[in-house]
Parts: C-alpha cells; sequence; structure tokens
C-alpha cells in the first residue's frame, strides 16, 4: 500500500481524547470537567435567527469571506471591543476559531518552518502545525514567573527558519491574561525578527475584572494576525463560526484558501451568529458572571481539599497543581481518577511537557458536578 502523509503520521492525537474514549467506555456515569463546552444553551434570539434562516431557504453557497451583513458587524464589534481599526474587508468568517488559526498557519507556513507556541497552551497549536508539516517550537510558561511569557527567553528560541508566534489571552488552559505591557512587548519581538504573531482571542470577553488587551492594538504593519470566536462567548460550539482578522491582502488570500476546503460557512450559522452579535448581550454577562461565581466555588472546594491552583482571570478552566499526587505522571493519574472515581480532567500534558503535575478543569461544567468532582479529587493520592 501506498504510505500516508508525514505530516498526518507524525500529528500527536490530543491527549484529551484518550480521557474521553476512556470515559465513553465506562458503565457508570462519569463528571466530566474535561471538556471546554458551555453548559448554558444557545440564547434564544440566536437559535430563533438560524431557524429563520433555514424558513427562508438561505441554504445556498455565499461568499468564502462571509455574508456582508457579518462582517461589517465584526468589524464593528473588534473596533469597538477589541480596540483596533478593522474593516469589513479585513473579516473573514471561519468555521470555528480552530479553522481561523489554521487558515493562519496556511498563509503563513511551509515545511519545515517553525512556529513558536505556549507550554502549557491548546494542543491543537502543536497539531495544525504539524499537519502542515511545519515544527511546533515550545515557549515556557512557568509557575515562578506567573506562567507569563519572558520576551528574552522567547527571543533565544528564534532561529532562521521561525516565521510564527502564537499568543494566547485569555490563556486555554491556564486562565491567565496578559496585561498590556506583556503584549506591547511581544508584538515588538514579532517586529524585531520579522515573524508573523498570531493571535487566539477566542475567551477575549469571558474575564474577570482584568481587561482583555488585543495585540492588535500595538500593531504597526500589519503582522498581527487575530482569531476569534463565537463558540464560547455565546454558546455557539456546535454552529462552528469564528473569524479572522488580518490586511485586507492577508484577508484575501485567507478567503481563497477557504474555497478548496470549506467554500463558506453554512448559510444559517452566519445569521446565527449575527444575531449574536446585534441582538442583546445580557446572556454573555449571565454566564460570564456563572463562570466566575463556579471559579470561587472551586477554589473554596480546592482550599478544603488541600490542592493548589492558579487562579484564572479569564477563560473558563481552572489550572489545579496535583504534582504532590501524580508523582510525576500526570495522566497516569488522571486515568485512575476516571476509574476510580468517575471523574474526567486533562492531565497537563496533554498542554505540553511543562504540563506536568498539572490538571484542567473546566468552569463551563455544573456547579454541583464541578464541586463534587474536585471533592473526589482529593480521594486520590
Amino acid at each position: 500500500m501506498p504510505t500516508l502523509a508525514a505530516g498526518a503520521e507524525s500529528m500527536p492525537r490530543s491527549g484529551i481524547r484518550q480521557v474521553m474514549d476512556l470515559a465513553w467506555s465506562l458503565p457508570d456515569p462519569v463528571i466530566g470537567l474535561h471538556v471546554g463546552e458551555p453548559s448554558f444553551p444557545s440564547p434564544v434570539h440566536v437559535i430563533e435567527a438560524a431557524r429563520a434562516a433555514y424558513a427562508a431557504g438561505e441554504t445556498h453557497y455565499v461568499p468564502n469571506a462571509g455574508i456582508d451583513a457579518l462582517r461589517v458587524a465584526i468589524a464593528e464589534k473588534v473596533s469597538t471591543a477589541n480596540g483596533f481599526a478593522a474593516t469589513p474587508a479585513q473579516v473573514v468568517v471561519s468555521a470555528g476559531g480552530a479553522q481561523a488559526l489554521h487558515n493562519a498557519f496556511s498563509l503563513t507556513l511551509g515545511a519545515g518552518d517553525e512556529v513558536l507556541i505556549p507550554d502549557p497552551g491548546w494542543p491543537n497549536y502543536a497539531m495544525a502545525v504539524q499537519l502542515l508539516q511545519a515544527v511546533p517550537v515550545r515557549y515556557p510558561l512557568r509557575p515562578e514567573h506567573g506562567f507569563r511569557p519572558d520576551p528574552a527567553e522567547l527571543a533565544g528560541l528564534v532561529t532562521e527558519r521561525t516565521r510564527v508566534l502564537v499568543v494566547n489571552t485569555p490563556s486555554n488552559p491556564l486562565g491567565t491574561v496578559l496585561p498590556a505591557a506583556d503584549i506591547e512587548a511581544l508584538v515588538r519581538l514579532a517586529e524585531e525578527h520579522d515573524l508573523w504573531l498570531l493571535s487566539d482571542e477566542c475567551y477575549d470577553a469571558l474575564t474577570f475584572g482584568q481587561p482583555h488587551v488585543s495585540p492588535g492594538r500595538f500593531d504597526r504593519d500589519g503582522r498581527v494576525l487575530s482569531a476569534f470566536s463565537f463558540s464560547k462567548t455565546y454558546a455557539m460550539t456546535g454552529l462552528r463560526v469564528g473569524y479572522l482578522v488580518a490586511t485586507e491582502e492577508v484577508a484575501r488570500q485567507s478567503a481563497k484558501l477557504q474555497e478548496p476546503l470549506i467554500a463558506c460557512v453554512n448559510a444559517p450559522a452566519q445569521a446565527a451568529a449575527l444575531a449574536a452579535l446585534r441582538g442583546p448581550q445580557e446572556d454573555v454577562a449571565t454566564m460570564r458572571d456563572a463562570y466566575r461565581e463556579r471559579r470561587d466555588l472551586a477554589l473554596g472546594q480546592l482550599d478544603t481539599q488541600g490542592m493548589g491552583y492558579l487562579t484564572p482571570e479569564g477563560a473558563f478552566y481552572l489550572w489545579v497543581d496535583v504534582r504532590d499526587r501524580s508523582r510525576g505522571d500526570v495522566g497516569a493519574w488522571a486515568l485512575d481518577l476516571l476509574r476510580e472515581q468517575h471523574v474526567a480532567v486533562a492531565p497537563g500534558t496533554t498542554f505540553g511537557p511543562l504540563g506536568e503535575g498539572w490538571v484542567r478543569l473546566s468552569l463551563a461544567t455544573a456547579t454541583e458536578d464541578l464541586l463534587e468532582g474536585i471533592r473526589r479529587m482529593g480521594q486520590i493520592r
């Protein structure tokens, strides 16, 4: 038989999927703290907009870059909420934030090129990069530095093959929200080394007191590519709508790349996304407040269990220190927790080698399940 493509074979499988597969195979109910899926339904006006689009027969092709009304609304949102100017021509609507990121990688990488990705960081960065036969290079986010990137250490990782620097704030899995000074320093680092800066801002509306700062605010020459999503903000994970914001030329190229991949995002989902932006925002505030309340209750439960943690300032994840319990193999510890206590968590090594000894919990889980899951975590040593 012919061989498979090298990029497909070398791409690692998400460690979260190993936990999910075991959870699905168990006969008893499992408390799932491992998946970042909002426990809330999509807002009613969002669903009604999709229903109306289907009823009106809006089920045909639309432009590669997205419907005009949605691109106008996104440009207005970015200009007001994210603090940097954008026109509709700079917006490309994508099949979720993941495809916006993949588009950005496809635009900037060739085989053998290097990409700086955070460690710990979302595992799909490395997966997407390796699928394109490029090379992920992890930059450390260390507990002793508050899990914030060190520009000097980052600069030491840059080689002649480095093309892209990935920045994720608010962070999945850490829940950190980088301050403006850190963001500006990273943009200047990208300038100094002539790198693209790919900004993953899929949790931009979900912060707890600490303001979100977009790297695009500090972009002087168009090197920042900004990826966003409707999935987390509006509990629309299954509708698969995100968007990339870049210069007009980069946006044109990005829209062109979508033709052989998805052609376009389905029209009723885009109608739902337009309603999400144009309609009432009370549901967003309600969900954000609920995540913050769950965070505070979860921290109290962790204190009771004597477990350490990083207090999240955004997104809806909780990074928990189990180094004294997992003894150098957090993946095995997480599987023991699942088998013995029927609690599923994401082992920290899923997010990079520096995640050893930590686990990620999802605050998007129902409150009672979250607290009971943490209580059961305390039983595994």
